[in-house]
Parts: structure tokens; C-alpha cells; sequence
């Protein structure tokens, strides 16, 4: 690969130390940020060689400059490295999907703090615990700490000095039990310190410690005789110890232990974190990586972890993973468990993430009916062997009695749903008695016809309601035709639901759940239905022409003239011929009477 002459004299002074580096184009937009072991082994790796991946070599051809940062360590570069794509967001990076904002817990940085939920960081020496992914949770441990411990909810600036002027008068909250009164000094400072102080070891998971602070403060009060604070402590321990059973999901040994689990596809990859305390987990957190440059789960772990160390500002002295990094990070053991609570621990994360991905992928189905409508056409293409996703679907029926008024009945789905302004009826003309076979043969020869004659386009799937037999006659029209190879056919059997093909003796036999046969079952119980309204119709005009219809000089139009003027045949029959003669002429009037008082017994 050639290499631009301004760009050989900072390959050659690179230094083989840890660092960051960055790549610029002739505009000075930043390209990508990287990290590396070794600064001078990475970077000139990008210009040994043509790479496999094509965006890679199109990101090296636009490079026109390169910074780099020496730091300490590998882990300090991938902190920096996490920094500086987050500040300028460059184009070949790995870009971190986090659009939801998750509430925290604040503890305010203020006299008497409240304590609240929010969403929204403000640097200002405030804590914070969390994010919680779900709401109700942080409802329900914000209710458990409040019940535990009444504090203030007002936003009054409770400075010593203006309670000491009595500015602020007891709320409702006080009157409630809700709060202590600090605002009139009626709860000690230390009081309600030792209050927060307590919270905070609760939001970070540490019940243990005040479990054991409240067994002997309980223990002190009993032996003073001041049972009624005793009790108040009590129903404190009682409650901590029923959050701290609900909470506890591994052997409580495992304690201020982090998490990391990884699963990539093609485009993405999802990293979940769990921080363990006293063997409860007290966060869990899933980003999403979306990959530039063809990115392997090892690096994209690596992001995940330095983000999410950084974000909730973790201490912890162990990690345990779902894979090996070769990356090492001061102060840490990496643990890759394979068996016991630990390993239990991985399976649980990796869960989350599972979850996690089927339910973006059900938001983003919801969100998006035709990726919804595709993804079931893809199904279909798949298990039919088609050569196109059968955006239109076209089913055949016949129907008949006894080879009387045969028709057939044509329906159609687009994108897998009907389209009854398509759908069709064909009487058939060609075929005496009754003959299935011969009938498909006909209906399928003029639909197909009509369509090429009219420079229409083909459906990419033909449904025949019927085995081998309909099946082979269908593809005879469309041998004939010429287009046999335009569109699939396939024809189904109603006794097993058997998928029949051309020229393959053995049917397919698809899940009775599957997406394929349910479509196809719904287009092929629509075409019976269609048939058998239309087959009804022509019955009844059949029994319509025996009586009026008939008669020589009287057709259908001029016979439902009568019945509208008269009611019925028998009325017809005994009304003046005048009357008749108004709607079909004396001549036709005489002849009509004439014949229905010579037949005896009259169908209507």
C-alpha cells in the first residue's frame, strides 16, 4: 500500500508505547480514534498491507494526518480512547447506542439532603445510584428507603442560620409522619445525617453493614429499657432483611464483584453489566456498539467495559467475563468462571442480553410494519425454494356440483394480506361435467393470458387448492403459456395441509405454526369461500331461468322487471295481460301466459 510522504516520517518516530492515536483527513475531520499496546506496531499495521475489509482500506486511503497520545498503561488508552469518541464522534468509530435515559437516585449535595429521583447528571457533588432500568423499581427503593428512614421532600434552603430565624413552618409531610420537621430544628442535624448515611450504604448494596449497625443499636436500646426505639429498629431490620431475601441471587460471599457479558451479530454488538454486592445485584445495564470497521467482540467488550467502569464509577477489584481479554486492567482480576455461582453469574448476564435483543427487535418490528410484513415474506421465500419474496400471492378453487355451474374463484394477498379488489370469478366455458382438472387447466390458461396480453406483471407465487393433480394441470397452462419458470406454483392438499411442487412426488409437511402455512391457508380458505359465494349465485339464477327466463323473448333483465312489478311467477300467471303487456309488448304477453298456464308446476 502506498504510502502519502507526510504521513512516513510520523510512522517512522512513533514510539512502542501504550497510547491513543487519531487519523485526520485533508479537512481536518477527525476519521477514527484508536488505542493501542503499542503505538508503533498498530498504527503502521494499517499501511503494510490491503486489508480484507473494504472500508478499512478506504479509511486508510482518506487519512492525511495522525496525532497520538503516549499514556501509561493499555487499560489508561482505552479510557482515553472512550473519552475522545464520545467527544468527537468519529465517523469510522464504534458508536454507542444508548438512546434511552435511565432514572438515578440523587442524594442532593445540600443541608438536610433530599433524596429524588432524576434524570438528568449535574456535576455538582450530588450522588448518584443507579440508572434503573425500569421504573418501578426505583419507585419501590425509593418508597423502601423513605419508609425506613423520613426525610424531607421540600426544596426549602435549610441553612443553619435561617432555621435558627425560624423562616420555614412545618409541613403537611410532618403531620403525616413523613418527615421529622428539620426546617423548625426539630430533627438534630447528626440525626438526620446518620439517616442518609445508612440510605447511601442501601443504594450501594451494602445492607449487611447496616443489618449489623441496627442489630446493635437495637440490642443497646433494649438494655436501657427504651423498648419502643428498639421496636422502631425492629421493623426497620424487618424490612431490610425481606428487601435483602428478594434481592440476593448467588451465595452472599461474592461481593463488590462486576459483570461483563458480550453478544455481536453482523452489525452490532450488545454488551450487559451487573454489579454484584453481598451476592445481590444492584445495577444492570445493556449498551449497544454499533460496529464501522468489522470490529471482533474482544474489542467491542473492551469499549463496553471502560464505558460502563466509567459511567457508574465502579471500584470493583474483580470482573469476572463471558470470554478472555488479552487488555490488562490495573488493579483487577479478570476471571473467566466455568462453573459454580460465578459461572451462574455469566449465564444470568447473558440472559439479560438475550432479552434484551428480542425485545429491541419486537420494539422495532412494532415500530416498522413493513420490516414486519418482509420478514414474514422471507419466511415464505425460504420455506416455498422461491427465487423472489412473493409480494403477490394468487390462489385457485374451483367449485362445483355434481359437474352443475362450474366456476372458479381467484384471490389475492399483497405483502400477505388480501387484496379483495383483485379477487376474480371465472364461469367456466370449455369443460363439461364435472372435471377438476380440466377446469384449473382452463381458469389458470385465460388468467394468464389476459395478464401477458395486458402487459401486466406475473404474481411471484401461484396457490392451486389441491394436490398433484390440479397442480400439474395449472403448470400445463403455464408450459403452454410459456411462463412456467416466471413464478413459483405450489399446490395444497385440505386433508394434511401437504405442500405440493411441480415434479416432486413427496409433499412438504411445514409446522402447523408456521407463518408460510398460515398464509397460505387463510388465501386458500378465502378462494373456497369466494367460489362457493359466487357458485350460490349461479345456482340461483340457474333455478331463476327454469321458470320466467325459459321462456322464448324473455331474458333475465325483462324476468326481473316482472318479479319486481308483481311479486312472484303466480302472480304473473294471473295478472290482466294489459298489465304484462306494458313492461314486455302485447306479442310477448300473450306468449308468456300462454306458456306458464300450460305448465302445471312453475319454479321460481
Amino acid at each position: 500500500m502506498e504510502i502519502k510522504e507526510n504521513l512516513k516520517s510520523v510512522l517512522s518516530s512513533l514510539p512502542d508505547q501504550p497510547g491513543v492515536y487519531q487519523y485526520f483527513d485533508e479537512n481536518g475531520e477527525i476519521l477514527y480514534v484508536g488505542k493501542a499496546k503499542n503505538l508503533k506496531k498498530r498504527v503502521c499495521s494499517y499501511f503494510q498491507k490491503e486489508h480484507d475489509y473494504a472500508k478499512l482500506n478506504l479509511l486508510v486511503r482518506k487519512i492525511a494526518s495522525i496525532n497520538y497520545i503516549v499514556v501509561k498503561t493499555e487499560w489508561d488508552a482505552l479510557l482515553l480512547e472512550n473519552s475522545l469518541i464520545k467527544k468527537h464522534q468519529p465517523r469510522y468509530n464504534v458508536m454507542l447506542k444508548d438512546d434511552k435515559t435511565y432514572p438515578w437516585i440523587c442524594i442532593k449535595k445540600e443541608p438536610y439532603p433530599r433524596i429524588f429521583p432524576t434524570r438528568k447528571i449535574i456535576r455538582d457533588g450530588s450522588e448518584y445510584f443507579g440508572p434503573y432500568a425500569s421504573v418501578t423499581l426505583m419507585k419501590t427503593v425509593l418508597e423502601f428507603v423513605r419508609r425506613l428512614y423520613p426525610l424531607r421532600t421540600c426544596s426549602l434552603n435549610l441553612t443553619e442560620e435561617n432555621i435558627e430565624k425560624k423562616k420555614f413552618k412545618r409541613c403537611l409531610e410532618y403531620h403525616l409522619g413523613n418527615c421529622k420537621g428539620p426546617c423548625e430544628g426539630l430533627q438534630p442535624k447528626d440525626d438526620y445525617d446518620y439517616s442518609i448515611a445508612q440510605i447511601r450504604q442501601i443504594l450501594k448494596g451494602n445492607i449487611n453493614s447496616v443489618i449489623r449497625y441496627l442489630k446493635t443499636q437495637m440490642t443497646e436500646y433494649s438494655g436501657k429499657w427504651e423498648f419502643e426505639k428498639a421496636q422502631d429498629l425492629k421493623v426497620k431490620l424487618d424490612l431490610l432483611e425481606k428487601y435483602q431475601s428478594h434481592s440476593a441471587v448467588v451465595s452472599p460471599t461474592i461481593s463488590n464483584v462486576d459483570v461483563f457479558t458480550i453478544l455481536a451479530d453482523e452489525k452490532s454488538g450488545y454488551v450487559n453489566y451487573l454489579k454484584i454486592v453481598n451476592g445481590a445485584i444492584i445495577q444492570s445495564h445493556t449498551i449497544e456498539l454499533s460496529k464501522k470497521l468489522n470490529e471482533g467482540d474482544e474489542e467491542l467488550l473492551l469499549l463496553g467495559i471502560a464505558d460502563l467502569r466509567q459511567r457508574f464509577d465502579s471500584d470493583s477489584i474483580e470482573i469476572l467475563l463471558s470470554q478472555p481479554i488479552e487488555a490488562e486492567i490495573p488493579e483487577v482480576t479478570v476471571i473467566v468462571p466455568q462453573k459454580g455461582d460465578k459461572k451462574r453469574l455469566i449465564e444470568l448476564s447473558e440472559n439479560n442480553l438475550k432479552y434484551y435483543i428480542r425485545e429491541k427487535q419486537m420494539l422495532a418490528s412494532l415500530a416498522s410494519p413493513k420490516k414486519r410484513e418482509d420478514e414474514k415474506l422471507e419466511q415464505m421465500k425460504k420455506d416455498l425454494h422461491l427465487t423472489e419474496l412473493p409480494h403477490r400471492i394468487e390462489c385457485f378453487d374451483n367449485s362445483n356440483i355434481q359437474g352443475a355451474y362450474p366456476v372458479a374463484a381467484m384471490t389475492v394477498f399483497v405483502d400477505g394480506k388480501p387484496s379483495k379488489k383483485d379477487y376474480r370469478h371465472f364461469n367456466i366455458k370449455t369443460v363439461e361435467g364435472p372435471d377438476d382438472f380440466a377446469s384449473m387447466e382452463e381458469v389458470i390458461y385465460r388468467r394468464y393470458k389476459r395478464l401477458l396480453e395486458e402487459n401486466q406483471p406475473l404474481p411471484q407465487l401461484i396457490v392451486i387448492d389441491g394436490g398433484k393433480g390440479q397442480l400439474s394441470s395449472a403448470l400445463k397452462s403455464l408450459e403452454t403459456l410459456g411462463i412456467a419458470d416466471k413464478m413459483g406454483i405450489i399446490g395444497i392438499a385440505k386433508k394434511l395441509e401437504e405442500i405440493y411442487f411441480p415434479g416432486d412426488p413427496i409433499p412438504l409437511y411445514l409446522d402447523k405454526r408456521s407463518i408460510t402455512l398460515r398464509i397460505i391457508q387463510q388465501i386458500r380458505d378465502e378462494a373456497h369461500r369466494f367460489g362457493i359465494t359466487h357458485h350460490r349465485k349461479r345456482r340461483s339464477k340457474g333455478s331463476f331461468q327454469t321458470s320466467l327466463t325459459g321462456i322464448e323473448g324473455i331474458g333475465e333483465k325483462t324476468a326481473e322487471k316482472l318479479l319486481k312489478k308483481f311479486g312472484s311467477v303466480a302472480r304473473i300467471k294471473d295478472a290482466p295481460v294489459d298489465e304484462i303487456a306494458k313492461i314486455v309488448g302485447k306479442d310477448k304477453a300473450g306468449k308468456l301466459l300462454a306458456t306458464l298456464s300450460a305448465n302445471q308446476t312453475v319454479t321460481q
